[in-house]
């Protein structure tokens, strides 16, 4: 590649611009980034077009110094910034009569003392509250005792002292501040420096409360300012001072450092786990992240308090929930509950992050499209690492979505069977957010709110007029403390609103058949430390079910919520309530009665032989029991309905209706059976089968019992394995094997390959038709980019199956 020396050198000599430039040669590889004395910002030479004349051409036997001096004969003031790619490393040299001579950002050395070299070891990257080095070189001896060196780190378009996000400091540290200045930095020289020789080595501090984001840092002396380096700085839990210090470090690795995690789906009592690829440290995750920030409609209103208040976790967390879903303008997954996917994926394509993150950047912004609960928090989570907040996925099974926050959730069965209309309220199957580690001194000055907060990125409910939640203490949930800041009275109904069942009767009326304060806000899990085993944190969201304690709570924060709702409490950041994407409201609801009074010895229960797959027939048994001396006969009412795992219904799949005789002390024991070829159209889009019963007693028609379970079906098995060692730079083979479980051909095949370090995107190969019974294996070449533990993931598509996934761990030297 060429230097264009017409347009540099017309610019160089205003000196008023800077210019970065790469120059490529055979093996060699640098980049020179060369301007004058009053520059203050790069640009891309490449903008200027390929045709301009003059070029001046290098051969690799030059240096990068003797090109430096061929570009800049014609200024008496000119200097570049120099980055070997072979050797990584990056320093400044200068020529004629400026005062800098060159600048060694020690780049590999300070990331890997900050925890960023996972990221790039070219690119600084440090982490606020914790020093770093640099040399730097003047063409004369520097007396500290009479000389002064200035330096400012600057942050956005509009830097400020008062706002933190500009800071003048120096050495000797003799530079007047403000006394309203914010978040000023400090330099030191370092006793190893030669400064009698105009080598300088300093440690320069950015502060514990400094605004995260991408800077600029530049030295004065001897009214000569040059731009020294371009840094990012983020969040750092290693520091005690920092709002997001994690002390632990077995903590600090697992939810920062580590790239790969698991989901939690399924159903409480069928809980699957999906492997997860985090790719935080894809080496342009810092320019994406940035970028989200900057997008953000309160940095489009206000970009100098956006970007002054980036010092603050809980801004900055809240900010990236708004981000994640596009509900609010500029953000990065769409949101897609039906069945329609048109111009897109179905949300359970995907893998991990970084396909989606980098599909938003390149394409200029444009939501991606599909998501659902646990891509926008596997997305979220990501970020959050990024940026420096200690991060973790946590799944709520039998999840509420309390839309007119009374902690109760209804829903409505019609006497057949079936749920008769859909709720403003609903109960998911599951709902995945996010935990963030913060103190919250805005909350209590005793720490109590400090720790792990629930970020949910979901849009559900709009909270201060955007759709966000959070951050909301995990501690204040346990306590129902509902009025405090941000949205804790929306988790809290999630993990511990009342379920009220209703039977929906031919002329309008309703019958109230139970009311469970047990069932919403199950098994509430997360991925363990260091292992893939299942953590269940239950107990840090809610007292135990059933006792005083957890009844005592609810009452407390129910009292809580009467008070917001009469003007005599907080909103605590709730917001505007507004109906979710995934129901219709009806504005009118059947005339309720009282609920209806009925013996309380029939048990109703579920039994299955073996757990269902995907592809084979459904078998489960119906167990009635009575304690009753009579025998009762009854009318057994048998439902099957296929379920989204946003608890709304997507279609009958078939009813059956039996009369029985249940004789006193005896099991009656009900055969169910739901083939294959009758459910599996709607199981493409569906997650999961709702089966319900409703049992009249004949003798008694008023007495009416209901019973329903949710079944998981597992997925066909799907391998992967790895042939060979992995090394980086080499070639490394990945073999699938799948086979066909159902008696009817599968069309329409296509394998998905992805995984960060192994592949830089997504590989998407189109597979021949699959006979019944037949297996097919395919073998994939990949060149891993990035040492360490990765992970290979795989998702198989066709006619009869949708998203069947599997991963593997491949450990790269």
């Amino acid at each position: 590649m060429t230097i264009w020396l017409e347009e540099f050198t017309q610019r160089l000599c205003g000196n008023i611009m800077v210019y970065l430039f790469p120059v490529l040669f055979g093996y060699c590889s640098w980049e020179l980034a060369c301007g004058g004395s009053n520059m203050h910002s790069f640009k891309d030479l490449n903008a200027f077009g390929s045709d301009r004349a003059g070029a001046l051409k290098s051969t690799c036997s030059e240096t990068p110094v003797s090109v430096l001096q061929r570009a800049c004969k014609t200024s008496l003031n000119c200097f570049c910034i120099i980055r070997d790619n072979s050797a990584k490393t990056m320093g400044l040299v200068s020529t004629s009569n400026s005062v800098f001579k060159g600048v060694d950002l020690h780049s590999r050395t300070n990331n890997t003392e900050h925890h960023t070299s996972e990221i790039s070891v070219d690119q600084l990257i440090v982490r606020r509250g914790q020093p770093f080095i640099l040399t730097l070189k003047l063409a004369q001896p520097f007396n500290p005792d009479l000389d002064q060196l200035t330096m400012t780190a600057e942050t956005g378009n509009y830097p400020s002292e008062t706002r933190g996000t500009m800071s003048r400091f120096g050495v000797p540290n003799k530079v007047p501040a403000s006394a309203s200045s914010k978040a000023v930095w400090k330099a030191e020289l370092q006793k190893g420096s030669s400064p009698e020789t105009g080598s300088l080595t300093l440690t320069i501090k950015p502060p514990a409360d400094a605004p995260i984001g991408e800077y600029k840092l530049s030295a004065k002396h001897k009214e000569e300012e040059q731009v020294l380096a371009n840094l990012s700085v983020l969040f750092n839990p290693w520091c005690s001072d920092d709002w997001v210090f994690q002390p632990d470090d077995e903590q600090r690795q697992e939810y920062v450092m580590n790239e790969h995690g698991v989901i939690y789906r399924g159903v409480d009592n069928y809980i699957s786990q999906m492997h997860w690829d985090f790719a935080q440290f894809e080496e342009d995750m810092v320019k994406i992240c940035v970028k989200i920030l900057d997008m953000n409609l309160k940095h489009k209103r206000d970009p100098a308090e956006d970007v002054s208040a980036r010092c603050n976790p809980i801004y900055v967390s809240r900010v990236v929930t708004s981000m994640i879903n596009n509900a609010n303008f500029g953000g990065i997954l769409q949101g897609s509950w039906g069945s329609d996917f048109r111009g897109g994926v179905p949300p359970s394509h995907w893998s991990g992050s970084y396909a989606i993150l980098k599909q938003w950047y390149s394409s200029f912004y444009s939501s991606v499209k599909y998501g659902q609960c646990w891509v926008f928090a596997g997305v979220m989570c990501s970020v959050m690492r990024l940026l420096g907040i200690p991060c973790r996925v946590v799944t709520n099974y039998q999840s509420a979505h309390d839309t007119n926050r009374n902690l109760t959730v209804d829903t409505y069965f019609a006497d057949y069977g079936v749920r008769a209309k859909e709720s403003k309220d609903s109960v998911w199957n599951f709902h995945v957010w996010v935990e963030g580690w913060m103190r919250r001194p805005d909350l209590a000055k005793n720490n109590k709110y400090d720790g792990w907060q629930v970020l949910d990125p979901t849009p559900q409910e709009k909270s201060d007029g955007m759709f966000c939640c959070g951050p909301a203490p995990v501690t204040a949930i346990l306590n129902g403390d509902t009025h405090l800041k941000y949205d804790v009275s929306f988790v809290f109904a999630e993990v511990n609103a009342d379920c009220v069942c209703w039977l929906v009767k031919k002329d309008g009326t309703m019958d109230k058949i139970s009311t469970d304060n047990i069932t919403v806000g199950q098994n509430i899990s997360t991925k363990s430390i260091s292992s893939n085993k299942r953590m269940n944190i239950t107990d840090s969201y809610k007292q135990r079910e059933g006792t005083e304690q957890e009844r005592s709570v609810f009452r407390y924060a129910l009292d809580r919520l009467k008070s917001e709702a009469t003007g005599e409490g907080d909103t605590g950041g709730s917001g505007e309530k507004v109906l979710s994407g995934t129901s219709e409201m009806n504005t009118t609801d059947p005339v309720r009665t009282a609920e209806t009074n009925k013996p309380s010895q029939l048990i109703i229960q579920f039994k299955e032989d073996s757990r269902p797959v995907n592809g084979g027939d459904v078998n489960l048994k119906l167990i009635l029991s009575s304690e009753s001396t009579v025998t009762r006969l009854l009318s057994v009412n048998i439902s099957i309905q296929a379920m989204r795992y946003t608890g709304q219904p997507a279609g009958n799949i078939q009813t059956e209706v039996t009369e029985q005789k249940l004789l006193p002390g005896q099991d009656l024991s009900i055969p169910i059976l739901v083939p294959f070829l009758t459910y599996h159209k709607y199981m493409i889009v569906s997650q999961s089968l709702n089966v319900s019963v409703i049992i009249t007693d004949l003798q008694n028609k008023e007495n009416i019992y209901l019973a329903e379970t949710r079944i998981k079906l597992m997925d066909p098995p799907i391998s992967i394995t790895v042939l060979g060692e992995a090394v980086v730079g080499r070639e490394l083979t990945a073999e699938v094997m799948f086979m066909n479980p159902v008696k009817e051909t599968l069309r329409n095949c296509t394998l998905t390959l992805s995984g960060s370090g192994l592949f830089t995107g997504e590989i998407i190969t189109n597979l021949p038709d699959l006979q019944p019974s037949n297996r097919i294996r395919v073998q994939f070449p990949m060149f891993p980019y990035r040492s360490g533990e990765r992970s290979l993931m795989v998702d198989f598509d066709c006619s009869s199956f949708r998203d069947i996934k599997a991963s593997c761990t491949v450990y790269v030297k």
